[in-house]
């Protein structure tokens, strides 16, 4: 019997992922298609009979505005919200806005997967005279936190993963076991590294795991907080793998 259920989506596609570009810690707003995702989550969550008690989400608009998107259609939006960097999505360092299939024709697909993919490669750093080096680093939601030797200048899976964990183990698990019932809006990096930690992923698996933009997924765990339902997607199957292969065939030379 799981005792403890737990929901999670990936932001809907933002302006960003429609151009093709490592997005990162800049702040993009949402497509028109991702606006659109995130009121299909909210549906989906409502026909299931979905409520919560409380939100996760990241700095960054995209997760937000799909997290105020779904909480609208299932009539919570005045839920209590924590935002924390730590659920960011991975800083993508000096690829940062470049384009990802110019970036795999100039690097080569097999270096950019590399960088997108590898568990602990990180890509190059943002160096100060990169062009939103400024717009990322000087932004006043990131005035509390993280500390100034905490701001990444770029972050593998690894390290993205080391700066979520924390947060998954000191803040949510506690709710958990209060019986909050909770749902996070987040990142594809953010979230692969909660999904890494619980369905105990090789660094291999992990490299292979797309995300899907704007589609909820469920986690039932058991006491000790062990999967007894892994990634449980809302929606139907045809339309969550279109999205993955979506997601997989992105940066690659075209």
């Amino acid at each position: 019997m799981s005792k403890y259920r737990i929901v999670m989506v990936r932001h809907g596609e933002s302006e960003w992922n429609q151009l093709n570009l490592f997005c990162g810690w800049f702040d993009a707003g949402l497509s028109e298609k991702g606006k659109s995702e995130a009121v299909a989550a909210g549906k989906a969550l409502k026909a299931e009979g979905y409520t919560f008690d409380v939100a996760h989400t990241s700095m960054l608009t995209r997760a937000q505005t799909t997290l105020q998107a779904i909480l609208k259609e299932i009539g919570q939006e005045n839920l209590p919200t924590e935002k924390t960097w730590r659920l960011n999505e991975r800083h993508y360092g000096g690829l940062t806005g470049m384009n990802k299939a110019e970036t795999a024709a100039k690097y080569g697909e097999a270096q950019v997967q590399i960088w997108r993919r590898s568990f602990d490669t990180p890509p190059p750093p943002m160096e100060p005279d990169h062009k939103y080096y400024e717009t990322i680093v000087k932004d006043p939601r990131y005035a509390a936190e993280p500390k100034p030797e905490e701001f990444p200048k770029f972050e593998s899976l690894k390290l993205t993963i080391e700066r979520t964990l924390p947060y998954w183990n000191n803040t949510i698990i506690p709710q958990l076991k209060e019986g909050k019932k909770i749902i996070i809006a987040a990142h594809g990096n953010s979230l692969r590294g909660i999904v890494k930690h619980l369905d105990e992923l090789s660094n291999e698996q992990i490299m292979g795991l797309n995300l899907p933009t704007g589609i909820p997924f469920v986690y039932e765990l058991d006491e000790n907080f062990k999967p007894i339902v892994s990634m449980k997607f809302l929606g139907d199957e045809e339309t969550v793998k279109a999205a993955i292969a979506a997601v997989a065939a992105q940066g690659k030379a075209k």
